[in-house]
C-alpha cells in the first residue's frame, strides 16, 4: 500500500487546525477486506440516521452550455465538443414549474446549476428570484454557480438559500491534470465565504477520473478535514461523454466506487452522503450495495443537468423493494 504523505491544501485562515483523517488513514480504509469495510460504515451509519431512509433531491440546469472552464469531465465547457448547446438562463416561472413537479415527485431539495465560471450582476439578480420563489413552495434550496464573492454569497444569504454547492472534485495533487482555468484555492476560497456567511455547504468529488488510490483518498481527506466537513456530500461516478477528454477512461470498478462512499461515511458520519452522477450506469445491486455503504442521499428525476438520471418510476421501485423511504415521509 502506498502511504506516502500528502500535504493538504486547507481553507483560508484554518493551516493550525489538526488533520483528524491524514491521507495513509483514509487509504488504510479503502484497504481494509470489503465486509469489514461494509460492516463499520453501517455501524456509523446507523449511529447517526435511519438506515432505510434516503433524501430525494432534483437537479435543474438553469443555465446550460458555453461555460468557459476547461473542466476534463463536463460537456457543457466550451473547450469541448460535445454538441451541447449555449443556452440562455431559464425564466423564473420555468424553475418554478421544474421544482412544483419535483416536490410533487417526492423531492424536498431543489438544486439549481448554472454553467459559467461565476455569475454576473444580471444573473445573480435572476437567481435570487429563483430562491425565493422555490423557498417559497416549502422546499431545501441548493445552488451551483461557479466562484462567488462576498457580495454574492450576501445576496444568496439573505435570499434564503439553505445548500451552495461546490465540489473540490479530486485531490489536490491530481487537480491539475483535469482542470487548468482555475487553482484548487479559487475551490476552497468560494467554500470558506459559504461557510461565513451561514449557509450549509455541499461539496463532493468525482472518481473514476483516472486517479490512483492515494489520490482517490486524498480527495475524501480533503473533505473530512474541512472545518465542519459538508453537510452533504455528493460522490460522482464519472459520466464518459463523447467529445470530453476523459471519454476514453476505462471504467472504474463498481466495487471501489462502493468503497468511495462507505470511506466518505465513515470519515464524515453526520454529512448526507449522495449517491449522484453515474447511477444510470449501475445497477440495482450497485446501488443497493451504495445504501448499505452508508449513502443516503440520491439525485431523483430523468436529468443530471446535461446527462442521464434513472428515471423517478425506477428509483422508487429500488426503493419500495429494499424497503427503503424518502426520510420526510416516515411516520
Amino acid at each position: 500500500m502506498n502511504t506516502q504523505t500528502i500535504e493538504f491544501i486547507r481553507p483560508v485562515k484554518r493551516d493550525t487546525a489538526p488533520k483528524r483523517w491524514p491521507v495513509e488513514d483514509v487509504e488504510a480504509l479503502f484497504s481494509l477486506p470489503f465486509a469489514d469495510l461494509m460492516f463499520r460504515a453501517q455501524q456509523v451509519h446507523r449511529e447517526h440516521f435511519d438506515a432505510n431512509a434516503v433524501q430525494l433531491s432534483t437537479l435543474l440546469s438553469i443555465k446550460t452550455g458555453g461555460c468557459s472552464e476547461d473542466c476534463g469531465y463536463c460537456p457543457q465547457s466550451a473547450f469541448h465538443d460535445t454538441g451541447v448547446e449555449n443556452r440562455k438562463m431559464l425564466e423564473v416561472e420555468e424553475v418554478v414549474r421544474a421544482a412544483k413537479a419535483a416536490q410533487d415527485q417526492g423531492a424536498n431539495r431543489f438544486c439549481m446549476g448554472a454553467a459559467w465560471r461565476e455569475p454576473g450582476e444580471g444573473d445573480m439578480e435572476a437567481v435570487v428570484e429563483m430562491v425565493k420563489a422555490v423557498r417559497g413552495l416549502g422546499m431545501e434550496t441548493c445552488a451551483t454557480l461557479g466562484m462567488l464573492n462576498d457580495q454574492q454569497t450576501e445576496q444568496l444569504r439573505v435570499a434564503g438559500l439553505d445548500y451552495y454547492n461546490h465540489n473540490i472534485d479530486t485531490a489536490p495533487e491530481f487537480y491539475g491534470d483535469i482542470i487548468s482555468t482555475r487553482d484548487y484555492q479559487d475551490r476552497l476560497d468560494t467554500l470558506d465565504r459559504v461557510r461565513k456567511a451561514g449557509m450549509h455547504v455541499c461539496s463532493g468529488g468525482i472518481v473514476g477520473m483516472g486517479e490512483n488510490l492515494t489520490q482517490r483518498a486524498g480527495l475524501v481527506a480533503q473533505l473530512a478535514n474541512m472545518e465542519p466537513y459538508p453537510e452533504s456530500v455528493p460522490i460522482n461516478n464519472l459520466v464518459k461523454v463523447e467529445g470530453t477528454p476523459l471519454a476514453g477512461q476505462p471504467d472504474l470498478d463498481p466495487l471501489d466506487f462502493v468503497r468511495t462512499i462507505a470511506v466518505a461515511r465513515i470519515t464524515m458520519p453526520t454529512a448526507r452522503v449522495r449517491l449522484s452522477a453515474g447511477r444510470q450506469q449501475m445497477s440495482d445491486a450497485v446501488q443497493t450495495l451504495c445504501f448499505l455503504a452508508g449513502a443516503n442521499s440520491i439525485f431523483y428525476g430523468e436529468q443530471l443537468l446535461t446527462t442521464g438520471n434513472p428515471e423517478a418510476e425506477r428509483d422508487r421501485a429500488l426503493l419500495d423493494k429494499l424497503g427503503m423511504y424518502p426520510f420526510a415521509d416516515k411516520h
